[in-house]
Order: structure tokens, then C-alpha cells, then sequence
């Protein structure tokens, strides 16, 4: 039974405040997802500790963990395209199981992820990205390979980025780091040693932390101002960080599209360098 169809049938012996929650949650999922605490507390008019309490009661150990039960109940009633499934891929599957679920849970996790971001954290997330002296971009692992793909693409429209590989350079770049520019560090686990420490570092050096990690509670979002959430079903076979690299993908993918629009150059950025790219092509194929 999903957390909707138990809070659904346990309205009736709930408490006044409790069944306020609950009835809102049932009825409104896809705007309990976008909402914190304090904003859902608002919307309904009980306190942010009324629906802590709220989630505890369902036993989870967090809003966010209840925000999660949520998402993945709405992405049940998502229709995905015929044919695919979604599940554990199991040792002994064959390849169009495999194939079948392997898309099935990208499908899922960038579905869910997308749902577990308000618009209102993207949008300031935009902003800061936009109004940042430097982006200095983190990660290690296949973090690090989402973090160089989105920096090549905030440097097609000329934005001031910093991103290595190694984690020393990017502990390096992070101390010369201030107060106008932004950190941002990507771990599903947000426990990475190496990207806790430089995004430590960052936030002494008063440089506004953004962090993409899993909906669990973890030392990495404790750390930053903004937290992006991904959602991933890493699982048996799917044990290299396949799902959450797509949903860190989805995100980075989404703030570049965002930030092309409100850049009024964007284009002409973009479009110069494709044309140096095409340059070298015509010469190497000459």
C-alpha cells in the first residue's frame, strides 16, 4: 500500500490537526512535494513542528523521507512508455528484461527527481548560478563526470567556472573562493570525504553552498545553503551510480536550459562555439 493510500485510510482516526495534514497531503501530492515544512505548515495553518510530528507518526524519520514515500507513490501512477518495467535487474535476467527494466528505472529516477525539487529552489538556485563571480563545480567519482559536463556547458555561455578532477586541485581552487561566488557539489551519498571537506571549506570562506544529493538526511546538505534533491534506485546490478547520475544529469541538464533563457546572449554564445568547433572540423577533414 502506498503512504497516499494509508494516510487516506487512516484520516478518519486521526487527530483534528493530524487529518488537516493528511486530507491536504491526500488531496494536493504534487504541491506537498514542492513545499518545505515551514511552507506546508503555512499553507494549512498548523506549525512546521505539527507536520515533523506528522511524518514521524507514518515512521519516517523526516519530512523529507515522507516527501519521498510521496514521490515514489505519484510515480506509480505515471504511465510509462509500453513495454518498459521497472524492478530489480536480476542476475539471471535476459536482455530484453534487462533493457526493459535498465530504462524503466531512468525513466523513474529522473520522474522522481524532477517531483522532489520545487519550483521555488530551482528558481533560487538559478539565480545564485546567475549572479556568481565564479562556479566552482565539485564531485568525485561519477559525480565528477556529471560536474565537468555541466561546467562545459556554463562555459558556452561564458560563465567564470572552476572544475578538476582531482580532488586536491578542487580543495586548492575552493581556498581562493569568497563571498560572491558559488560551490557547487554533487554526491548522492553527501558523504564523499572529499567533496564534504571543500564544501567545509567553501562555506568558512562564506561562499554559498549548493548540493545535489540523495533526499536522505547526510553531512553534505547539513553543510549547504540550497539543496537539490536526486532520487536513484541503485540496486544489485544497477550498483554503478547509473540512476543517479541520470537524475544529477536531469538537474544540471535543466538549470543550463533554464539559464539559456535568461541569458539575453545565451545564443550568441552558443552559437560561437559551434562555430569554432566546426572550424576544426573543416580543417581536420581537410
Amino acid at each position: 500500500m502506498s503512504v497516499l493510500s494509508r494516510i487516506n485510510a487512516k484520516l478518519d482516526g486521526m487527530a483534528p490537526g493530524d487529518r488537516e495534514i493528511g486530507r491536504y497531503i491526500v488531496d494536493n501530492p504534487n504541491q506537498m512535494l514542492r513545499l518545505s515544512t515551514a511552507e506546508l505548515a503555512a499553507e494549512i495553518g498548523r506549525s512546521q513542528s505539527s507536520v515533523v510530528k506528522f511524518s514521524q507518526k507514518l515512521g519516517y524519520a523526516s519530512y523529507q523521507e515522507l516527501k519521498l514515500a510521496v514521490s515514489e507513490a505519484k510515480a506509480q501512477d505515471w504511465q510509462v512508455p509500453a513495454g518498459v518495467i521497472h524492478g530489480s535487474i536480476e542476475v539471471g535476467d535476459g536482455f530484453p528484461v534487462i533493457l526493459k527494466k535498465l530504462i524503466g528505472s531512468k525513466l523513474l529516477s529522473m520522474q522522481q527527481t524532477v517531483a522532489a525539487n520545487s519550483e521555488r529552489i530551482i528558481s533560487r538556485t538559478l539565480e545564485l548560478l546567475d549572479g556568481a563571480r565564479r562556479i566552482h563545480l565539485v564531485g568525485v567519482g561519477a559525480s565528477s563526470l556529471v560536474a565537468r559536463d555541466f561546467s562545459y556547458k556554463l562555459m558556452k555561455l561564458g560563465r567564470n567556472v572552476l572544475h578538476d578532477s582531482d580532488s586536491h586541485i578542487q580543495m586548492a581552487n575552493a581556498s581562493t573562493l569568497g563571498p560572491d561566488d558559488v560551490l557547487f557539489a554533487l554526491s548522492y551519498s553527501g558523504a564523499s570525504i572529499e567533496t564534504l571537506r571543500i564544501a567545509e571549506l567553501a562555506a568558512k570562506r562564506g561562499t554559498t553552498v549548493i548540493a545535489v544529493t540523495g533526499l536522505h538526511e547526510n553531512p553534505l546538505s547539513r553543510v549547504a545553503d540550497i539543496r537539490l534533491y536526486t532520487i536513484a534506485d541503485e540496486e544489485r546490478a544497477r550498483s554503478s551510480s547509473i540512476t543517479a547520475r541520470d537524475a544529477q544529469l536531469t538537474l544540471t541538464d535543466l538549470l543550463f536550459i533554464l539559464l539559456v533563457q535568461k541569458q539575453p546572449d545565451a545564443n550568441d554564445y552558443v552559437h560561437n562555439s559551434e562555430a569554432a568547433v566546426t572550424v576544426l572540423k573543416a580543417e581536420r577533414s581537410t
